[in-house]
């Protein structure tokens, strides 16, 4: 038998080992009753992007205490996605959902004004 495991290690022998099995240590999802509230009412909105919904059904699913890669089979996304929001939910909570300014140069043409 060959194994990418030292000799010594359990998953060498064959017996399955939580800690060797797991990968990193994922941060937990917990949500205050408050803040489900807030993303489902968000879920609910007409004016909600799409883009939002996504990631906060993402965070939802993920806050049931399912994993990630179940999370991305049921909501149609990759598990590098579902990992990512779980990141930038952990810290900045809800902010964190919302779109990062984009890089680049400011814009020099006011929308509004242009318009008649």
């Amino acid at each position: 038998m060959s194994y990418c495991c030292t000799p010594g290690s359990a998953v060498y022998r064959g017996v399955p080992d939580e800690a060797a099995m797991s990968g990193r240590p994922k941060v937990p999802w917990a949500l205050t009753e408050m803040e489900r509230k807030d993303l489902v009412a968000l879920t609910l909105r007409r004016k909600t992007s799409q883009a939002l919904v996504r990631r906060v059904r993402i965070v939802l699913a993920g806050a049931d205490g399912l994993g990630n890669k179940v999370v991305a089979e049921r909501r149609r996304v990759t598990p590098q996605m579902v990992g990512k929001r779980r990141g930038r939910f952990v810290q900045p909570r809800l902010e964190g959902l919302l779109d990062a300014p984009r890089s680049g140069a400011p814009r020099t043409i006011d929308v509004r004004a242009s318009m008649p």
